[in-house]
């Protein structure tokens, strides 16, 4: 029975992966405040310190429950500040004892401790039992060879067992709990029992540590033989080849990369599987190249390499402003994005899709956000893609079977955070290979894309870190479910002032350096690039007009070096046509005069807004309805509307009830070798009916935009920045829309809004009555009396 002593006070200091025995002296570099705290105080008191065991030596600031309940008082002999700021104690260990209470915890622990009684348990069975101890430690001495000798001396001199035990568990290879469970046994012959228990332990684990050394040792002699019998197989290849390829060599090349590669576990265990196979091969049989290839392929793919770089929002806005003129919204949305990035520091949400007509930068825009990024850009046309493979890569049981684009482009990248865009993703097809833009889904789901397999590599590789970016000029082309995975920014046509200042700024000095001039050989007169944006191109961007500037470029240089002169040229909006020919477009496509049954309209394309004329007229007939124009059906029912709703007001309109029945129709729109659809021009067919039917001629200046309803109701319609930049660049001086559209208007560019006078039509006699030139007096809309308009209408009802 153990009688337990006085209590006392003492600091306190918990020890990591460490257990402090009486009668062990023991350097501790102390880096925790509250402990260097506790060992300074421990030396101002003089009376020692109390060390007890972390039960989790993960644990930074442990609590008295954090810490095994029974450990060491010990004195402090030295205290030693080290340069970074930690503290070199050399304590000795006393006494054990146990924790009582905590007293306080604000600066360091001090806990009230009661000492365990040492135990003088002696007599014969003490000096068996320490004679056995000291035998079975003597053998694992020798055994182990790790304990240096003078120590093995040191301590089978000690004749005291209580002594002698615990010098010797400090030096035994067991772990923190083990030595714990060692100090807190209370009777000598426990922790004898103990201690011989470890020591039997350690002794067998020696003897397979021994047996396993020896088998390592002869399998390494093993591998120098082999390595000297490849060596003479070698040279003897070598003799009889002539040099030519060594299998061998080449399969200690590809086990070289594996080793210095940090492959993840899957892509290493099927190379290793596919060495091993390659080695049961002929070097030259067609299976062999295949496994060579695949090996191949796995160990060029960047699967940790990623280009290391911070977001700086600041330097990512400069670049976007050196490289792009104006599109002041998307680089908004684009720095937007990038500063949650910069954030989060993990690419995690919607893929970014520009769509905008071509020429206006969607490419080089993503070419600037790498830039910005500070990473590597790839870009992928999809343009014309229809086989699934294209994306997947194909199996490898296909002869010549390859991986997919992306992962090909990311092979080429070399790091596995590229920009990679996306080009012309709109324009992909589908066939009986399979749907490339289903492929794409688990490529763009940031939800999944860390998975993505390809069919070749047939694992997963994670595309997570990748910043993706797609294009495409149009957004109803792409599926519904790929456009739910992007997050859709919208690019819209220059104006010509922003096309001035992009020729200016970019793209004259740009081809002035590709042609071989110097700045000031060539010099742009203002009103020469407005004379080229008005009648030699046409387009919402300006790849045209840097075609055009190029053209100019080299017609000077062919001038300058037939006449063998160094003069310099001066370009003017007179001598445009010298170089580039009668223009191409008459510029501003609004009619010269107002005209009987010709409306103005606006219409969208891919390539920007467009002026569209509508034709009507009218022909004694019996009432049949021609349209044509190559109009798709949309457009064709929206004529059939507009004529149901100029039936339906005829009387108040002044036109017999039968007039229709007398004439025959024929709607026309002009450009017939273009596609035309959409529900769009429906008040611009209604203008152009009324204006015929009455003779009426329509406002020249006007353009006007909206789908008709049997009621006359104005509906709203789409792509209204493009087309309000057509009426623009027409001469348009008054646009109608819906009045529904009138909230879109915070959208449009300000200097847009300035030039043009837009009205808001909810109804078509509004629209009539604005567009149609009436003899002065007169009104549009005449009162009808209420009997004969019911006779008119019969059973319909067709009041507005």
């Amino acid at each position: 029975m153990v009688t337990e002593h006085t209590i006392s006070q003492y600091p306190m200091m918990p020890l990591r992966d460490i257990v402090l025995f009486p009668h062990m002296v023991a350097p501790l570099v102390v880096g925790r405040e509250k402990s260097i705290r506790a060992l300074e105080g421990a030396m101002e008191e003089g009376a020692g310190i109390f060390l007890a065991t972390q039960k989790d030596a993960g644990v930074d600031d442990p609590g008295v429950d954090g810490v095994y309940q029974v450990g060491t008082v010990a004195t402090v002999l030295q205290l030693l500040p080290l340069p970074d700021g930690t503290i070199k104690a050399l304590v000795e260990g006393k006494s054990r004892a146990r924790i009582e209470s905590l007293l306080d915890a604000e600066d360091f622990f001090r806990v009230e401790v009661v000492a365990l009684p040492a135990d003088d348990e002696a007599g014969s069975e003490s000096v068996a039992y320490l004679r056995e101890v000291k035998s079975v430690f003597g053998e694992f001495a020798q055994q182990n060879k790790k304990i240096p000798k003078e120590v093995v001396k040191s301590l089978l001199s000690i004749d005291d067992p209580a002594k002698f035990i615990d010098v010797l568990a400090s030096h035994l290879p067991v772990k923190a709990e083990e030595k714990q469970q060692l100090l807190e046994a209370y009777s000598l012959f426990d922790r004898m029992d103990l201690v011989l228990g470890f020591l039997h332990r350690e002794k067998e684990i020696t003897v397979i540590e021994d047996r396993i050394r020896r088998r390592v040792k002869k399998k390494m002699d093993k591998a120098q033989r082999d390595y000297y019998l490849a060596e003479q197989m070698r040279s003897i290849q070598q003799e009889m080849g002539g040099g030519q390829d060594d299998p061998v060599s080449e399969m200690a090349e590809f086990e070289e990369q594996v080793k210095a590669r940090n492959l993840p576990t899957e892509a290493a265990a099927k190379v290793a599987k596919e060495l091993k196979k390659m080695k049961m091969m002929p070097p030259m049989s067609a299976e062999a190249t295949v496994v060579r290839n695949y090996i191949d392929t796995i160990l060029s793919l960047p699967w940790g390499d990623k280009t290391k770089g911070e977001i700086d929002i600041a330097e990512s806005e400069a670049v976007l402003d050196h490289d792009h003129f104006g599109l002041q919204k998307p680089k908004e949305r684009i720095l937007e994005y990038l500063a949650v990035q910069a954030q989060v520091k993990k690419i995690k949400g919607p893929i970014i899709c520009l769509v905008g007509p071509p020429g206006v930068g969607k490419t080089s825009l993503c070419k600037s956000v790498a830039r910005a990024m500070g990473r590597k850009f790839v870009r992928l046309s999809l343009g014309g893609v229809r086989d699934e493979a294209e994306i997947r890569g194909h199996r490898r049981t296909y002869i010549g079977a390859l991986p997919g684009k992306i992962i090909q482009s990311i092979q080429k990248a070399k790091v596995n955070n590229p920009v990679f865009c996306l080009d012309e993703v709109d324009k992909m097809s589908t066939d009986f290979r399979g749907d490339p833009s289903s492929a794409l889904l688990e490529v763009l789901d940031p939800e999944q894309n860390d998975t993505f397999n390809d069919h070749y590599l047939d694992m997963d590789y994670d595309l997570s870190d990748i910043f993706f970016i797609t294009t495409a000029n149009n957004l109803p082309s792409i599926p519904l479910p790929l456009q739910d995975r992007m997050e859709v920014i919208k690019l819209d046509g220059y104006t010509e002032e922003d096309k001035l200042r992009i020729a200016l700024d970019y793209l004259i000095p740009k081809q002035l350096q590709e042609n071989g001039f110097t700045t000031g050989d060539i010099t742009f007169q203002d009103r020469a690039i407005l004379e080229i944006i008005q009648r030699y191109t046409r387009e919402a961007g300006v790849r045209n007009l840097e075609r055009t500037i190029a053209a100019i470029c080299r017609k000077v240089a062919h001038e300058r070096l037939k006449k063998r002169t160094d003069k310099k040229f001066r370009i003017t909006a007179q001598g445009i046509a010298k170089y580039l020919g009668v223009p191409r477009f008459r510029f501003g496509l609004a009619e010269e005069k107002d005209a009987l049954g010709l409306t103005t309209g606006l219409a969208w394309t891919e390539v920007g807004g467009e002026l569209l004329q509508i034709e009507t007229v009218l022909m004694p007939g019996n009432g049949k309805l021609t349209i044509t124009g190559k109009l798709g059906e949309v457009m064709q029912e929206s004529a059939q509307a507009a004529l149901s709703y100029v039936r339906s007001r005829a009387l108040r309109l002044g036109l017999a009830p039968d007039f229709y029945q007398k004439l025959d129709i024929h709607i026309h729109v002009p450009e017939g070798a273009i596609p035309k659809d959409g529900p769009s021009a429906g008040i611009t067919m209604a203008t152009s009916l009324v204006s015929a039917m009455l003779r009426l001629p329509v406002r020249r200046d006007v353009a006007m935009t909206g789908e008709i309803t049997l009621r006359g109701r104005v509906l709203p319609i789409g792509g209204l920045t493009e087309k309000l930049l057509a009426a623009r660049r027409g001469g348009i001086q008054t646009v109608l829309i819906p009045k529904e559209n009138q909230r879109n208007l915070k959208d449009i560019p300000a200097k847009i809004l300035k030039s043009l006078t837009i009205e808001f039509m909810d109804h078509m006699d509004e629209v009539l009555e604005r567009a149609l030139l009436l003899p002065e007096g007169e009104v549009l809309f005449k009162d009808v009396p209420l009997d004969s308009f019911r006779a008119e209408a019969g059973a319909v009802n067709v009041a507005h």
